[in-house]
């Protein structure tokens, strides 16, 4: 089976150009078309954490549902990391993961049926330290691997690793294939690989980049990286 995800730090929906805009936001994912989308940022920071992207946008304007992983009654996701999948897609289970974090830093996880095989996602944004992050990927992977199902598993998000293999990197990278999107920060001029995908032994990838059209270059800070794969 086929499938499309992507990975965007919306930033809150403030663009480059420091207007909030979650229409364009919605303009971005629509051209990247994915059929699963981890998002960081998706929250505001301060007072309820209210959703950037509202059920009413997503309802008009896009082709997703948000998994229901928020803690908050206002959220989409869980310290800003939220999932969409296809409105036709079932959510077979889903969780927020709590990290080890200095400062408030969650991951999501779902299990979602996409009409032909069920995958697992995960979505992160981890820590600007070195050594939370790699507190915070133990965890993870800890995470999933007490799972007692076992499915074909999809890893995405803003990991703040500035380096190209140690720290994070080395530690995803004994049980995870990466793909090579390309960098995606800053959206005015990517220079660095801060996010990733990521993925199980039995996922193949078949495709990948970096989406960088006119409207993700002001949409947010970084641009959206997208993987195309295959599920054995």
């Amino acid at each position: 089976m086929k499938v499309k995800v992507a990975s965007y730090n919306m930033r809150k929906a403030i663009g480059t150009d420091r207007r909030r805009n979650p229409e364009r936001i919605l303009q971005v994912l629509r051209e990247i078309d994915a059929d699963v989308i981890a998002l960081q940022e998706a929250d505001r920071r301060f007072g309820t954490r209210a959703a950037v992207l509202t059920a009413h946008l997503l309802e008009e304007h896009g082709d997703w549902q948000a998994v229901g992983v928020a803690v908050r009654a206002a959220s989409m996701g869980w310290h800003g990391n939220a999932l969409l999948v296809r409105k036709s897609a079932r959510v077979v289970d889903c969780e927020p993961v709590h990290l080890p974090a200095l400062e408030p830093r969650g991951a999501v996880m779902a299990d979602v049926d996409l009409g032909g095989a069920t995958i697992r996602v995960v979505g992160m944004h981890l820590d600007l330290s070195g050594l939370w992050r790699r507190r915070q990927a133990a965890a993870i992977m800890t995470h999933v691997g007490a799972s007692a199902a076992r499915r074909p598993t999809v890893m995405m998000g803003d990991l703040n690793e500035w380096s190209r293999q140690s720290g994070c990197l080395r530690d995803f990278g004994h049980d995870y294939r990466f793909a090579d999107t390309g960098p995606s920060f800053h959206a005015r001029r990517p220079i660095v690989r801060l996010d990733r995908i990521m993925v199980s032994p039995d996922v193949r990838i078949t495709a990948c980049g970096v989406h960088a059209s006119a409207a993700a270059r002001t949409a947010s800070d970084h641009l959206p990286i997208w993987a195309e794969l295959e599920l054995a």
